[in-house]
């Protein structure tokens, strides 16, 4: 799936959530506001993890060095 398209679905989703928690908050529903907070987070840290993994990687590598022995051990 394309960033581009991961980016407009976030935005998407976390809106209605907020749009309906206003309302909730609006209408007086604390408790329900209460329950949504931990969901509403647990989605933002979902979608973070899956961007983050369909990221394509930098291309830099670095090459592993051998580790040497000490000098006191020759």
């Amino acid at each position: 799936m394309p960033l581009k398209q991961i980016l407009i679905i976030t935005v998407t989703v976390t809106g209605l959530v907020l749009a309906w928690s206003a309302v909730m908050a609006w209408l007086g529903q604390t408790v329900a506001i209460a329950s949504l907070a931990p969901v509403l987070g647990l989605t933002v840290v979902q979608i973070v993890r899956a961007v983050r993994a369909h990221a394509p990687a930098s291309g830099h590598r670095v090459a592993a060095v051998p580790e040497e022995e000490d000098d006191a051990n020759r």
